[in-house]
């Protein structure tokens, strides 16, 4: 939720500090990143019916960065934390998978603050974001009966990731 020493934009995974200041020009940022992936898409996937449909090789190699940014352009928020790793809001928290290549997508937040009793709708809305740009999403029950979803890139785009 932040941008590097070098100014490049990092989508929020939830693991990061809370964003300062006004929203406004973070929203814009975030926009531009992810017109930018959408014209990746657009480039690589020419022979395809639409290509805005699918991951871009790009997404498929960075897909904790690819995911996180996708929850954030959907206007979904990002769990964040403080100085000494504590949570301080609830939302999303994007991380690697079980598998090579796979996303884990958890709706967290401060002990206390109702993140689970929210859970289910919030990563539903998640979910649809997801698909909508062509990720595959499976819902999953992990300890404590907590939700979480794992992502992936469909098959198609997997392919081209071997290519």
């Amino acid at each position: 939720m932040h941008t590097s020493q070098e100014g490049a934009f990092e989508p929020a995974t939830g693991d990061d500090p809370a964003t300062p200041g006004p929203l406004g020009g973070r929203e814009a940022v975030v926009r531009t990143a992810f017109e930018g992936m959408m014209q990746i898409r657009r480039l690589t996937h020419t022979g395809h019916g639409d290509p805005g449909s699918v991951p871009a090789p790009w997404e498929v190699h960075r897909p904790v960065r690819a995911v996180a940014l996708a929850l954030e352009a959907a206007g979904i928020p990002a769990s964040s934390v403080g100085p000494s790793g504590e949570r301080t809001a609830t939302g999303y928290r994007v991380c690697g998978g079980e598998a090579a290549g796979s996303v884990r997508v958890e709706w967290v937040g401060p002990p206390g603050g109702g993140a689970a009793a929210g859970e289910e709708e919030a990563l539903a809305g998640c979910v649809t974001a997801l698909r909508r740009l062509g990720w595959t999403v499976l819902l999953y029950r992990g300890p404590r009966r907590r939700r979480f979803l794992e992502v992936e890139a469909p098959p198609a785009a997997s392919v081209a990731r071997q290519a």
